[in-house]
Order: structure tokens, then sequence, then C-alpha cells
């Protein structure tokens, strides 16, 4: 069966590109010019209706079809096919008016204002029935439209609206607990309510954690996690139901956020989807975002099971919501997007078309900027749109990856909750280090949820599972035994899946698979430093750990400079079955990181895509019909990759001494024999 995105390319005659279009907020003059500069740039795919609510529904009886109607035969009689949005992200003043309890209400019992999107609860009823009438009659209308390829559902679900804290959310959390709990007892032996004397007789008793006098109880503050990711879920998937019945045969799916946000679970999002869509920005402070852009990627990719996915929505260059907004370099937009490319998506898309003259985005870049034509924005979205018309042969290839790398919402929510040992124990510090490691190496993952089959990987590495449930645990234990090689970061294995610490103590059920256990934590105090015996120094964590059939390979420095563990294992390895565990007992350098990784990829026979040149980014594409290596050079320098063979796309040469790649640049090669499979 031809999967949805590649069925979408095939309609569109190469890779999706595009970005969110909203001819709202502008008169009808300008969509003739918006057309007409669509095509010059290439452009194939748009987005339309993500915030029209209000337009097409002005009043609660009365629909408005003039601008859609105009916009979709307009878009199609250009050759542009639609991703139509569902309008559910924004509803409209009047329904605040009618419902103003329906306005979401924060943890200190401030309900919140109409004035901006997402002002709504996901657990009221009456947003509910609103949501679905306008869906119901937005599939009904363009159901047979032939510009209309895609449903988008949604967006960005609970970016701003996640946690609601009103009593409505509160009787919808109650059902949501007995359904997971069955009974009371159950509940108040998951929470460990008896501290405190907070054990309940009633499920009336129970509320979201609401702020109160000190620490709230953990155990309650993530299952308030789980169902409120949960609660959208399920108007996500009464949405998904809607466009299914009332407009068949459209592919349906959502924009994604990887780790932009943390407070819904995009493992359980993506199979909701026909095709996975992400959106991602780069952080403007951090001088390696094009590494965390690597990770989101890869991340989109295992959210979609190795298969193409879409990039929704990058930036041209600047946003307009970060403390300093700052420009994308000359060249940098082209690496970005042809980074996406290179690791699986088949499209790339952007907010917005046409730059905002007014509100709050209106100083966030886009295709068509305030500047106009004559801009160096412009001239590089027209030059890519040119390029991505010539690489239509990628598009249905996969990235094929001997790593897994575990990444768990409900891990990353537990950890983060109070009352830990140490504040500065950050997941998302800790995944990036670890997915940075694999990245210097040009070592290509995917990265995937703890309970993922694993088969297929000869490594796997797991930078912090604090939280893990017994079947995940099993799941990683058998791997390791019928010859995987794994690897797992520190305050690992520490409570079950209601966190609750386990018998015996850390890393518990990993214990047996890392030959180990955890005597005690031994946070160090900001500014404190410990010593390895492989020279690097570790701040924030330190372990004592006791060996229980693993090697140390890296310790912690002997006396007063290896700090509280003085001695002791930092870095071990247990050979186990017909594989390896590996443990590393503290924060890393990254140079330690860096080893480990390519001690644990030796072992386990993983080679990188190229050999590692410094600053180049590597990854391939496969298909039946060969492969394709993307090298992406994000220094200013020239960079030399060696022993690369085939057809230079792009530009680009191929020599018998490899292929140069410009300062800032990207080359891409159809290489002369297919990859391995």
């Amino acid at each position: 069966m031809t999967h949805p995105l590649t069925a979408l390319n095939q309609r569109l005659g190469g890779i999706a590109y595009g970005g969110d279009y909203n001819p709202e907020q502008w008169p009808r003059e300008v969509w003739q010019e918006d057309v007409r500069l669509m095509r010059e740039a290439g452009v194939n795919l748009v987005t339309v209706g993500v915030f029209s609510w209000s337009r097409i529904q002005p009043r609660p009886d009365t629909y408005d079809w003039d601008m859609l109607d105009e916009v979709l035969d307009l878009l199609h009689g250009h050759g542009i096919a639609v991703d139509l949005s569902t309008p559910t992200a924004a509803p409209p003043p009047w329904f605040t008016r009618l419902h103003p309890d329906a306005l979401p209400v924060t943890s200190a019992g401030t309900r919140l204002a109409h004035g901006s999107r997402q002002a709504f609860c996901p657990s009221h009823p009456a947003y509910a029935e609103a949501a679905d009438a306008v869906v119901t009659a937005l599939a009904g209308r363009y159901a047979e439209h032939p510009a209309v390829a895609l449903w988008h559902v949604h967006n960005e679900w609970g970016n701003h609206n996640a946690l609601c804290y009103c009593d409505t959310s509160a009787e919808a959390f109650r059902s949501w607990l007995r359904a997971r709990h069955t009974t009371l007892d159950a509940l108040n032996s998951a929470w460990g309510t008896d501290f405190w004397s907070q054990r309940y007789g009633d499920w009336d008793e129970i509320d979201p954690p609401r702020d109160t006098t000190a620490f709230r109880n953990p155990g309650q503050e993530l299952d308030f996690r789980r169902f409120s990711s949960d609660a959208l879920l399920g108007r996500h998937r009464a949405e998904t139901a809607l466009l299914r019945r009332l407009a068949p045969g459209i592919p349906v799916t959502t924009n994604l956020m990887g780790t932009l946000e943390k407070k819904t679970d995009g493992h359980a999002f993506a199979p909701a989807c026909d095709l996975v869509s992400v959106d991602h920005y780069l952080t403007a402070a951090d001088p390696d975002g094009h590494v965390d852009l690597a990770l989101n990627a890869d991340l989109a990719r295992g959210m979609a099971g190795g298969r193409p996915w879409l990039l929704m929505e990058h930036s041209t260059s600047a946003v307009n919501w970060q403390p300093v907004n700052v420009a994308k370099t000359p060249g940098e937009m082209r690496r970005n997007s042809l980074t996406h490319l290179a690791r699986g998506a088949d499209g790339i898309m952007f907010f917005q078309w046409r730059q905002s003259a007014a509100g709050a985005e209106k100083w966030h870049s886009a295709m068509l900027p305030h500047a106009g034509t004559d801009s160096r924005v412009w001239r590089e979205v027209s030059a890519l749109g040119a390029e991505l018309a010539t690489l239509t042969e990628v598009t249905g290839t996969r990235v094929r990856a001997d790593v897994a790398l575990l990444f768990d919402w409900p891990a990353w929510w537990a950890l983060e909750l109070q009352a830990r040992p140490s504040s500065r124990m950050r997941y998302l510090d800790m995944v990036r280090s670890w997915y940075a490691a694999l990245w210097s190496l040009n070592i290509t993952c995917d990265v995937v949820a703890p309970g993922a089959d694993l088969t297929s990987y000869r490594a796997v590495v797991a930078p912090n599972l604090y939280l893990v449930g017994d079947k995940d645990a099993a799941n990683l234990t058998d791997y390791v035994r019928r010859g995987g090689h794994l690897a797992v970061g520190c305050f690992s294995g520490a409570v079950d899946s209601q966190d609750r610490v386990r018998p015996g103590g850390s890393p518990g059920p990993l214990g047996e698979v890392l030959g180990l256990s955890v005597d005690e934590y031994l946070p160090l105090r900001p500014g404190e430093r410990a010593r390895l015996d492989d020279g690097s120094a570790v701040a924030d964590w330190a372990e004592r750990v006791e060996p229980r059939g693993c090697a140390a390979v890296v310790r912690f420095a002997k006396g007063a400079a290896g700090g509280p563990a003085s001695g002791g294992p930092a870095v071990t390895r247990n050979d186990f079955g017909r594989g390896s565990a590996s443990y590393v007992a503290t924060l890393p350098s990254p140079q330690t990181l860096h080893d480990l990784i390519e001690a644990l990829a030796h072992r386990a026979g993983v080679r990188p895509v190229v050999p590692p040149v410094r600053g180049v980014e590597a990854v391939r594409r496969t298909g039946p019909q060969g492969s394709f290596l993307f090298l992406v050079n994000h220094t200013p320098h020239h960079a030399k990759v060696p022993g690369v063979r085939g057809t230079g796309l792009l530009g680009t040469e191929v020599s018998d001494s490899g292929v140069l790649v410009p300062g800032g640049g990207v080359a891409v090669v159809r290489e002369q024999a297919p990859a391995r499979p």
C-alpha cells in the first residue's frame, strides 16, 4: 500500500514545498499576487484555515464560506494543493462570550481570558460540541474539493493550554483515574497517599494538582500530565474520526512539536495520524542549534516508524517569541531545510507564506517577507524551491539507522517534578548531550519510545530513564540478552511508572542487565567538579555504584579530586547474554560520551555514514534505486569528505579524492551503488 505522504508527493510531482497561508489577513487584491509568487517560488502545497474559525463561523448559527471557496478555487486553478486545517485551535469571541466557563484555569486558580489562541479547556463539553460542529461543516463542504490534498487537524495540540485545572477538568480527571486505577485502594497505593495524610476515601475528593502549601503529590502530578495529554489526544481522535467519515480518502495529520514542548506525548499522537508532521524552530541562543534540529528530525522519523514525514513548520529567518530573535545567516535556511530532507522529510514547509502586517506574529519571518521580493530571504526561498524540484527522486527513500536513542515523555515529566535530588538534572540536556556524541561520529539513530521494537538495531542508547515500567525494562533486558548493545545514562531505573521507588533501590529492573546497584545518589553543589580517571571533569551529579558483575571502564579519581564518589565506577560495562550493557553514573563530558559511544559502536559493528569530518553532518537516504548521501557543512570553511563515489546533485562535484563541501554549504550525491538496505 502506498504511504499517504508518498501519494501526496506523487500528486504534487515532487517534494512538498510551501507554508501556512492566511489570506484572511489580507485584502482580496493581494491573493492574486500571492498565487503568482507562489508559483514563482516553486510552492506546491499550502496550509489554509488554521486560525479562520471567526471568519467561517462569525456567529453561532451562521457560516460564511465565501473566502475559503474563493481561495481554494484560486489555489487549485494555479496548481497549488491545499492542506486544509480544522480551525479549532482558536475559538472565536462569540464562543467565549457564550461559554466563559470553558476558558482554561491555571494551577493557581486564575481563569485565563480570551485574546490569544487555544483559549479553551480541552475537557469542556461546550468546546467539544462547537469544535465538532465546525469540523463537520468544514468537511461536508470541502470533502470533494479538488484542491484539498491533506487534512490538518487543529494546530500544535496543547502548546498553550495543555494543563487546565478547572472544575470541568477535575471531573474529567476523576473519570480518567477510575479507568486507569479501577479502585481507590489502587490509586492510594500508586500515589503513596498515606504520606502527609492524603489518603482518599471518595473519588470526589480528588482534584487536579493545584497550587498548595508545599510540594504537590508527584504521583498525582504525573497522572495529571498523562490525563491532560490524553484529553487532547481524545479531541484529536474526535476530529480525525469526523474527517475520515465525511471525507474518506484524504489523509489526516497534525503538527506535532517534538522537543519544543513536553506537554503532550508525541509517541501517543503519532499513530493517530495517517502521516507524521512536525514543527521545528531553532533556539537562537544555541550555537549548536543544528544538532537539536537533527535530533528533532530523527525523533520525527522515529514517531513515523521510519517512514517519510512532513516538516509542517520552520522559519525562513527569525522567529518572534524568543528573548532575542536572531535572523538566520545567509545559507542557514537552506542548510536547515536540506538537513530535514536528509533525515527523512518528504516535505519542507514554513510558517508562514506572507509575513503578517499585524498581530502577535508580525515579526516572525515568512517566505515572502515585509521587504518583498527584493530581499535576501525571498531570493533564498525561490532558490530552495528550484533545488527541491530537482530532488524528486529522493522522495520515498528512507534513512536506515543501526542505533536507537530512547526518548520518553513520561520519563521527562517525572524527572522534572518537584523535590528531586537535584533541580539541575534536566531531561533534554541529557538527551541532547548523548545525541551530540552520535551526531559528531556521523552515526545515524532513530529516536524512539522505550517500548519500541528494538530488534533491528545493533545498539541502543538511553540517556535517561528515571521512570521505567516493567514491560519497557524487560524489553531492554531481552534486547541485550539476544545480542544487542545498550548504554544507559545516570539516574535511570529510579522509579516505576507511577513514580514510586522500587524495593531494593536503583536501577530497579535494569540492575540485572547493567550488573550493578546504586548505593547512593551524590548530587554535586553548584560550581563543584569531580574528576574522572580519563582526565575529564564532571559537574552536577555523581553516584556511588556497587558492581554486581559489571566492570569499571572509567572511574572517579581517587581522593578529594574525585568528589563524593571518589575511586568508584563512573562508566561501567556488563556482558550479559549475547550482548553488553554500559552505565554512566554521572553527567559526562562530551569527550567521555564520545569515547563511550565510539566504543559501543565498535562492539556493535555500527559504522558511521562516512568517516567523521569535523563540523560536517552526513546522512544517507536509501531506496530500491540507490542511495543519496547528504553532506552539510556547518563550518565557514571548505571541507573535504574522502571516499565518496557517485553523481553530484545541486552542483556538487565528485572527484577521485571525494567531495569538497563549501563552507556553510550542502552537497548531495547519488551514490554509485545502493547502500546496505
